[in-house]
């Protein structure tokens, strides 16, 4: 009896022990912390179906396509095409965003129309371009009679597999697309010291060129819509979700982090390389009408244009 207890009262030190050890280490992260929804608390058994209903080919209607198709993790979860490609090789209407660091992102898709993940992965699934069903439920249909996603299920939401599975595993997964190990990141978040190219590229991005007013550290967006100026009649961006004038060639605020591995640009893909996007920019945009009027010509030196896309290159 004495000794049951004992080691109740030691395994209760343990246990109290590594508790405070957890929630001193989370208190000492200098990253951001992700903040799960209520209704989907991240677990390691939905991150693990998540993952793989995110490779799998069989959520196109040809089982052609998957997730990573069109974001590919080496390319820092883009494609590097145009326009991202779906089912029997149609392109859909605009260039793959990367998924890194999407966790921390309010809202989702070019015209911020969908308010979380777990809504998301619904827009590519009934795209006729892209997954080509034209209800979710004819793939919920399809994966629910694969015995090992019901498997899955069961361990991980302890339900049949269903649409609420579906969408809340692979947000869930999305949700631990984290990335803070870029050189930029080594200087904001544990005050290791830039070189001196590195340094110069920054101050021409925030202090000469004002970029960080929409694209601002960490995140390098500032979660905004704005109009860059860059559209054309087929896709008017967040004119598509109000009707309204004003908004016609509104889109996201892109991140910038890798942006070394997420070519071409803009939501068209449109522009190439890093050094398009700047000409593109240093013209003083296309001038539409409601272009930001924050975007003005600029010129800058072939040094001061090589220390700029140097910077670039370390977020």
């Amino acid at each position: 009896m004495k000794s049951s207890l004992i080691f109740q009262l030691i395994s209760g030190f343990i246990w109290i022990a590594f508790s405070c050890l957890m929630l001193s280490c989370e208190k000492q992260s200098p990253y951001p912390k992700v903040i799960d929804p209520e209704d989907n608390p991240t677990t390691p058994e939905k991150v693990a179906l998540g993952e793989k209903l995110f490779f799998d080919p069989r959520l196109s209607i040809d089982n052609t396509i998957s997730c990573a198709s069109c974001h590919v993790p080496e390319r820092a979860f883009t494609d590097g095409k145009v326009l991202s490609v779906g089912v029997n090789g149609k392109k859909s209407m605009r260039n793959a965003p990367s998924l890194v660091n999407v966790a921390y992102q309010p809202y989702f898709m070019f015209e911020g129309a969908i308010p979380n993940l777990e809504r998301q992965s619904h827009v590519p699934i009934i795209d006729l371009n892209e997954m080509g069903y034209e209800r979710i439920s004819e793939l919920v249909d399809k994966l629910a009679a694969i015995e090992e996603y019901q498997v899955l299920a069961q361990s991980a939401f302890n339900r049949p597999f269903d649409v609420f599975v579906l969408t809340r595993a692979l947000a869930a997964y999305e949700r631990t697309l984290i990335q803070w190990d870029s050189p930029f990141d080594d200087f904001y978040f544990l005050q290791k010291p830039m070189d001196a190219q590195m340094q110069r590229g920054y101050q021409i991005f925030s202090e000469k060129l004002y970029c960080a007013e929409c694209h601002q550290a960490p995140y390098f967006t500032d979660f905004g819509l704005h109009n860059n100026g860059f559209y054309d009649s087929l896709d008017w961006g967040r004119w598509r979700i109000t009707g309204s004038e004003v908004d016609k060639g509104t889109f996201k605020t892109p991140s910038l982090k890798n942006l070394k591995l997420t070519s071409p640009y803009m939501h068209n893909g449109q522009l190439k390389t890093i050094d398009d996007v700047l000409d593109y920019y240093s013209q003083g945009g296309s001038g539409n009408p409601n272009q930001d009027k924050r975007i003005q010509a600029f010129q800058f030196s072939d040094e001061e244009r090589r220390d700029l896309v140097y910077f670039l290159k370390s977020i």
